[in-house]
Order: structure tokens, then sequence, then C-alpha cells
């Protein structure tokens, strides 16, 4: 189906480029892993870049899901809105480090297409009632400019590279939107096609620089939303360019004027880690801090390591290093502020690229299981049952990718997947999906609550047959029924009258039984109403904000009130909800 193009930078604008983008980097994803040799050989930039995007995508979604429900089909977030979802999302879901400069380059852009926007985020730069080809010429040149300078060293050659040209190659053209896109698609091609010639490490793999070549895909989907048509085939992404060099008949391709970049420059700047002795972990952290804060943390963490890339603003950063003690880059987080939402990977020895052979290949598991957690602690027990985990902060849902991506780093031949969220299930079945399509059997079990995914985790027998296996954990999931306990963030209807703000709410499988006041008595309310059903066991999830005397008094009230009933508790961190109660 042809595509109807945007004139304007619109909102309506970034929720088609991100469309775009995010199905040419699913395409172009395992062509960029493939060819990922600095600054850590790992295979990963396309797929972090594609979770980057996915994230940003899902956030701009949610804005216009938001107006749709309350007003109707046809209503639509302002541009400053959309702008703003977007950037959040990717800041929040940046992985790698060409994410997390991805990261910025969308905050980039935003800042200067909502400069000046009015109390109702309409306008733009200056006060005008849309965005137009100057003014994006001007949002890829401080993109571009911001990225740099989120980078520790910048080093030629890489995606920072790529950017700075599209923009200098925006800057000569007058048009619109669809003119300065074009003109930055083409100047970031001749960028990429420049790499090899920019970093001796791209030179001798005979490849172009994986993080250039996904932002070329994300401006080629630019082009594709100003003018309804996909541009034309970008660089070859492999060549013979380990044999140019200076002083031949045949000259590397130009360097771009700008920064320090020399044709075969070594592995040096924001890189190390691709060389032997680099460091041995990956460390990325969201972190809640102020600007003087961050500004100490990165002089740290330049001391500790190398690919330091801090990206954000307003109190919320996203925050990436490549380091030999990932706790002391932690720890240098939690001085600074509160990081959360932490990810540690450790670089394994050799790759693709270093040995010129196939990954290295670990046996496949036969089985295992992949859930979605919504606390640390809770991703403690299900990682102690043996559990592949991802972790879901509240207003945080994990995209699809995601769930994906784990079902990879479980690494087995069939898997069952607990979302453990209602919200969840399309997602889930999304992921379920292509996980599929690349060879792994995929039983998803529709679990609605972590504690409902305990239960099935609790009967799990890789031993038996795959299907009877998963039948024996659905009945468990099934027969468990969830509450939480939560406080109420707006006056609203419910099923049990209208509740304020801060009232506690009692819910029971998803709808509000109990309002109160007090988070232990309503809790206590709720178990009365489950437990008058009958049930074996009560398994209670306590959030860190859950009163400490919540744990000593419930477990009181089913011991003298219910026998024969048995009751676990559990610390399930920074989760959301006070309390999840599960009845068996």
């Amino acid at each position: 189906m042809a595509q109807v193009p945007q004139t304007f930078f619109d909102a309506l604008a970034v929720r088609s480029w991100c469309g775009h983008a995010l199905r040419a980097l699913g395409r172009a994803r395992e062509e960029i892993d493939a060819i990922n040799v600095y600054p850590v050989a790992d295979g990963d930039t396309g797929t972090n870049l594609y979770l980057t995007l996915e994230s940003a995508a899902a956030a701009v979604e949610a804005v216009f899901s938001g107006y749709e429900a309350g007003a109707g089909a046809d209503a639509a977030p302002s541009l400053a809105e959309a702008l703003h979802a977007m950037a959040h999302g990717a800041l929040i879901g940046a992985r790698g480090n060409s994410g997390t400069i991805l990261a910025q380059l969308l905050r980039g852009m935003a800042q200067v297409l909502t400069a000046g926007t009015g109390p109702d985020g309409t306008g733009g730069p200056g006060g005008t009632a849309h965005i137009d080809g100057p003014e994006l010429r001007l949002a890829l040149r401080h993109a571009a400019d911001s990225a740099r300078r989120a980078v520790a060293h910048p080093v030629e050659g890489t995606v920072l590279s790529v950017a700075s040209a599209a923009a200098e190659a925006a800057g000569d053209v007058e048009g619109g939107c669809g003119a300065v896109a074009r003109a930055a698609y083409a100047g970031a091609c001749t960028a990429l096609a420049a790499t090899p010639g920019q970093l001796a490490v791209l030179e001798r793999a005979g490849v172009v620089d994986a993080g250039g070549r996904g932002l070329v895909a994300v401006l080629a989907a630019l082009v594709e939303t100003f003018t309804g048509e996909a541009p034309g085939a970008v660089v070859p992404v492999r060549g013979d360019y380990a044999r140019v060099a200076p002083g031949t008949d045949t000259e590397r391709p130009a360097a771009p004027a700008h920064g320090p970049g020399a044709a075969g420059a070594e592995d040096t700047g924001c890189g190390g880690g691709a060389a032997p002795g680099g460091p041995g972990y990956e460390v990325i952290y969201l972190l809640e801090a102020d600007d003087a804060a961050v500004d100490r943390l990165r002089d740290r963490l330049d001391g500790l390591g190398d690919s330091l890339v801090v990206v954000g603003g307003d109190g919320l950063w996203n925050v990436h290093v490549h380091v030999d003690d990932a706790g002391a880059a932690v720890e240098a987080g939690v001085e600074a502020g509160r990081p959360y939402r932490i990810r540690i990977s450790h670089f394994g020895h050799g790759d693709v690229h270093t040995r010129g052979g196939a990954l290295p290949s670990r046996e496949r598991a036969q089985r295992a299981v992949v859930a979605v957690v919504p606390g640390e602690g809770l991703a403690g027990l299900y990682t102690e049952a043996g559990a592949t985990t991802v972790l879901a902060r509240p207003g945080e849902p994990p995209a699809s990718g995601e769930l994906v991506e784990a079902v990879r780093q479980a690494h087995a031949r069939e898997v069952v997947l607990l979302p453990n969220d209602a919200e969840l299930r399309h997602t889930a079945a999304a992921a379920a999906e292509q996980a599929r399509a690349e060879g792994v059997r995929v039983a998803l079990i529709p679990t609605r609550s972590a504690v409902q995914g305990i239960a099935a985790l609790a009967v799990h027998e890789p031993e038996r047959r795959f299907d009877e296996d998963v039948v024996q954990m659905t009945s468990a999931a099934g027969a468990t029924r969830y509450a939480e306990v939560t406080v109420a963030e707006r006056q609203s209807w419910t099923m049990a009258g209208i509740c304020q703000a801060g009232d506690v709410l009692g819910l029971i499988e998803g709808d509000v039984a109990v309002i109160g006041s007090d988070v232990t008595a309503t809790a206590e309310s709720v178990l009365d109403r489950m437990l008058q059903a009958g049930g074996e066991l009560v398994t209670i999830v306590l959030g860190d904000d859950a009163p400490p005397e919540a744990a000593d008094r419930l477990e009181a009230r089913v011991r003298e009130s219910y026998l024969a009933v048995d009751t676990v508790v559990y610390r399930g961190g920074r989760q959301g909800a006070l309390l999840l109660v599960g009845v068996e």
C-alpha cells in the first residue's frame, strides 16, 4: 500500500517516522549485527538500535492511544507531546553504545523542534505554526552536536561522523522537509562509505560502521515519511575496504572535514573494547540525578573504563560504559543519584569478526522459562528457579523485542513464556511469533500476575514432555487467584464506588474490590474475600513501599482465621504495587 507523505513535521509525522524506522531497522537488524566490530565486536548493534527505536515508537503510540481513547479516533497529540514521548521512550529503552547515541540524537532533534511551543504544545521554533525544512535543518545540526557532546571521547568513522555529515549536507539545502531529509540521507550514505578509511578496525574487517549503517536506515525512514517513497539502496556494508590504502591508485573515501578523525586511526577513544585486553563488562543504567552530580559521574566513569556515553537531562539520564569493575560503575551511579534498570553484560572472548568464523556456539538447553517480573526481588526469585527474567518497571512495560532477546539469551529449543501481566498479552504473543520464526518452540502461558507465574514455575519440570509441562504450568497458573494493593493516582469510578487520589485500593482479578485508607487493613479485607472461596496456599509479595508490619499481620490473620492454609512471603523490591497476593 502506498504511503501518504507528510507535508510538515507534525505529530502524525513523528508517528509515521517511528513506524518506518522500526520496520527499516527490523529488516536490517541481522545485517547490522553481522558487521558490528566497533567499539566491541559483540554482534548486537542492530538489535540494540531496534530495541531503542521500538521503545521510542511504543511511547509515541501510547500518547496517540490516550488521545484516541479519550476524544475519539480523530484526536491526536500535539507535536511537542509526540516528540517528548519519542525522546523519552528512546532514553529509557536505549541499548548498547549505538542505541544510547541514537537516543541522544532523537532527544536533540526534539529539543529544537519543540523550542518555542505554546502551553498547549503547538507551534515550533520561534512560535511558528508548523515545522518545515529550516527547522528540520536546525534539528539535525543540534542532534549531531548533542550526540557528540554526550560521548566522552568521540571517534571519527562512527555513527557520530555519519550524523555530522548528514547535518552538514542538510544545512546546504533550501526547501521543505522532504528535500532536507533527502539531503541528510545522501550525506549520511557518503559518510558511511568513508568510515572504513577512518577506523582501522573497520578497514581490517572490510565493513562499514554498524551504528552508522543503522542511522542511515533511520534517515531513510525520514525520507519515506516526507516523500512517501523509500530511497534507493544504501552503501554496501561489506567490500574490499581492507585493500584500500594511501598512495595506491585507489583512494580511500574522503573523510568528513569535521573532527579529528584520520585515515587508519587506531581503535582508541570512545571504543577500546574491540581491542584485545579491553574492558570485560558493559554497564547500562537509568539514573535519576541532577546535572552537577552527572558531571561528577562522567569524570568518575571516564577513569574506570571507556565507551562512556551519558545522555538525557531534566533529572533523568541513561548511562553506558565499558569497564572491568562493573560494581564500581554501579556504585558511582549510586553516589550520583538513583540508578535503576541496571544491565550488566559480560563480553565473550573472541567473536565472528576477530576469529573469522561463526559466533561461539554453546549447547542449546532443551527447555527454558522466560518471565516478565515487576521488581528486582522477584527477578532474583525467578532466576533462582532457573528462569530468564525481563524486568518491568512501573509505567515501563517491556517491548516485544526485549522479550525476543530474552528468548534468544535463554538459548533453548523449547521456551515457556510467562508475561505475568494482562496488558502484555499482545506484546508477548508478538514476541512468541518472532521466536517461532527463528526456530524456537514457544508456548505462551497467559499469566496475568507475577503470583500466577510463581505458581506455574513451581510445577515446572524440564524432564517432562513439553506439552505436558505446559499443561501443568497453565493449570497451576489458572488455579491461582490474584490480587494487588495499590494507591489511587486520581479520582475515579470503580466497581467498589468512587475513589479519591491517595485512597488505598484492593484489586481482585483486576477489578477494584476494596477502597480503604490503610494499606494493611485493605490487604486483610482482600485476603478475606479471596479465602472465602477456599484456598491452600497464600503467596504475598511485598513491595518496598509496603508498611514493614504488613507481612506479620497478614500471616497472623491467615494463621488465626484459616486453618490448614499456608503462607509464603517474598520481597519484591520496587514493583509498582504495594502488595501482590496469590491464593491457590
